[in-house]
């Protein structure tokens, strides 16, 4: 959750140099959602710069959780963060669309979308290269332990002994 804060608060702080440079609003996305998915009045969720940090946040910090348990499983460095880029963008979107506030990001102008897909990276990279740091003390983690066992993909290489990879807190 460390890393996801840290994660962020990158992303916001990149969001708003943009937006200073471009002069692009704040979006209201944010609090539009949490306001349909908690049943607030439209309002509230249009007028709320708390609703907006809230989601911004909370979305952020919850799914730092995930990214932790994925460097702690082994999976660290920039190829579990892209990885993680498609966890953070798809959970806005199922969020978004299916409470009617977004569109499919298909639909977007074309700057919406890379902008959008640049502060969405920023979290993501930022957010792994926290977790890595924060676990790395706890070992190669199991799926490291696996993949040096027999290094390259085999279907004769079994999984490692329970705990294998892990030292003791």
């Amino acid at each position: 959750m460390v890393a996801g804060a840290a994660g962020a608060a990158a992303m916001t702080a990149v969001e708003k140099l943009e937006q200073a440079w471009s002069g692009r609003p704040d979006s209201h996305v944010p609090g539009l959602t949490l306001g349909r998915l908690a049943g607030l009045p439209e309002q509230w969720a249009q007028r709320s710069q708390a609703g907006n940090l809230a989601m911004h946040a909370g979305q952020g910090v919850l799914l730092g959780a995930l990214r932790g348990v994925m460097a702690a499983s082994g999976l660290r460095g920039p190829w579990a963060s892209g990885m993680f880029f498609a966890v953070r963008l798809t959970n806005d979107q199922v969020l978004e669309n299916a409470t009617g506030v977004g569109a499919p990001p298909w639909t977007w102008p074309r700057e919406e979308l890379a902008l959008d897909l640049a502060h969405k990276a920023v979290y993501a990279f930022v957010t792994g290269a926290v977790a890595d740091r924060l676990v790395a003390r706890l070992g190669l983690g199991p799926g490291r332990v696996h993949a040096a066992a027999r290094p390259g993909r085999r279907s004769d290489a079994g999984p490692p002994p329970r705990g294998a990879g892990l030292r003791p807190g």
